[in-house]
């Protein structure tokens, strides 16, 4: 059989990723090799990958799977078509669910059968034959438009969807504030179909997730030989959005010393990239996220005022979920609709008490805990009719955090994961949303600290 697929194994084990170069390289085109995630978007963006198999845990002493995760969430946001096969020498069954929800095509645990591997590989390949034979298949026959996001008919979301209609044709520079999970990056994509530019690209940014090394090359990019790693040129989001859009989320996690680089290139509307001394002009529609609160950052000297100006001409505020009750059960009811057909589960409807836990429940994780708690629940399912048991809604999750050094007011845990959530959102309280000090205090770094508050919607 000839060999077929770019194939790209990410693994921190050097011995490992040479063992698996032999092995791979007999039934693939090309075996791309890394020990380290960070290069992943890079990589994606200067290779046409069509599967990756990624280790789970990259950091030393940390064996929770969180990175792997993380990764994978990452690789189907900047490429959905590569199939994702996770690796771990930790065969847990929890996680590999988890993995499985979110995108990945199967799991291996280490140490491998080399011909279980082969096998789990050349499997995923033939998933991207077959989508590449259905979407050819379906150029031929008309398709459904997209709609766009669900809005809800909530008084609270009107005011919000008829700014969005009026500011998405324009070019203006757009902020968009609220809780997490509410749908921020959502939204950015709603606007950026309603905008003159949705024929353009749109490139999203999560600036949480970019070390502050890499900050100016995955923004601006760089030249060959600009860097010890820099073995071919790289264009950076800036010049990856021209004539589009360009997504900033999380931007206050931009460290401050960095915001100067970020606001010379909104303001020139050009950019160099590093190693070279040539201004390159960019023509983007930016559009910048966050969870909190600009206005108190600039007083307390963490956020740019200036830069808070540049980015925003027009602020869109999300309302939190318990804010607008009436949209809950219809977008459960969508999400139940989605997951039932990824599933194939025959569950149609809310039972009435599962209908009135939704309702009850006071969503502080917002759109993104909803949607994960009826997935949850319908992957459990059993019958057409999904009961409240089901939804699993716990009392650590209805509620504020227990005060720290309170014992009577503690709420006990089910979970481990229950007690670092509780933790790490107690950190960053007492450090005031402050993301270094609260990594500090928990004794980790800040990169996994930021893969925490996502992993628990924080």
């Amino acid at each position: 059989m000839a060999k077929q697929g770019i194939l790209l194994v990410v693994d921190d084990n050097r011995n490992i990723l040479t063992s698996l170069q032999y092995l791979l390289g007999e039934y693939f085109e090309r075996v791309i090799t890394i020990d380290s995630p960070v290069t992943i978007p890079t990589l994606l963006n200067r290779e046409a990958v069509d599967i990756v198999l990624l280790d789970m845990n990259f950091s030393s002493g940390i064996n929770s799977g969180n990175e792997g995760l993380y990764w994978l969430r990452e690789i189907k946001r900047l490429r959905p078509q590569t199939e994702v096969v996770l690796f771990t020498a930790y065969a847990d069954i929890n996680l590999a669910v988890t993995g499985i929800k979110e995108g990945a095509a199967d799991f291996v645990v280490k140490p491998w059968e080399n011909a279980r591997l082969v096998q789990t590989l050349q499997e995923a390949y033939s998933r991207i034959v077959e989508a590449r034979k259905g979407k050819k298949k379906a150029a031929v026959a008309p398709v459904a438009s997209d709609d766009g996001m669900y809005w809800g008919n909530s008084q609270a979301i009107r005011p919000l969807r008829m700014l969005v209609e009026k500011a998405s044709t324009t070019d203006a520079n757009i902020l968009i504030t609220g809780e997490n999970g509410t749908g921020k990056d959502m939204l950015a994509r709603e606007i950026h179909r309603l905008s003159n530019r949705k024929e353009g690209p749109m490139i999203a940014v999560d600036m949480g997730a970019i070390t502050e090394s890499l900050f100016e090359s995955e923004l601006f990019g760089h030249v060959k030989g600009s860097f010890t790693d820099a073995h071919t040129d790289r264009i950076g989001r800036f010049e990856a959005a021209d004539g589009g859009t360009l997504f900033l989320d999380e931007i206050a996690n931009l460290p401050y010393h960095l915001q100067a680089k970020l606001l010379t290139a909104i303001q020139k509307r050009c950019f160099v990239k590093v190693g070279s001394n040539t201004q390159q002009p960019t023509n983007i529609r930016l559009i910048c996220a966050t969870n909190r609160n600009l206005e108190d950052m600039v007083r307390n000297g963490e956020f740019r005022e200036d830069l808070l100006y540049r980015i925003n001409t027009i602020h869109l505020h999300i309302p939190a979920l318990r804010e607008r009750k009436e949209d809950i059960l219809p977008l459960a009811k969508r999400f139940l609709e989605q997951y039932a057909r990824q599933y194939g589960r025959q569950v149609q409807a809310f039972s009435p008490e599962a209908a009135r836990r939704l309702l009850e429940h006071p969503w502080y994780g917002n759109i993104r805990e909803l949607q994960h708690t009826v997935e949850k629940a319908v992957i459990l399912s059993d019958s057409d009719e999904l009961r409240g048991d089901m939804l699993q809604l716990t009392s650590t999750a209805s509620g504020p955090e227990p005060v720290a050094g309170n014992a009577e007011t503690e709420v006990p845990f089910h979970t481990l994961d229950e007690m670092e959530r509780s933790m790490v959102k107690r950190a960053i309280d007492q450090c005031e949303g402050n993301l270094s000090q609260a990594a500090a205090m928990l004794g980790i770094t800040r990169q996994t600290l930021y893969n925490k508050m996502k992993r628990y919607g924080l």
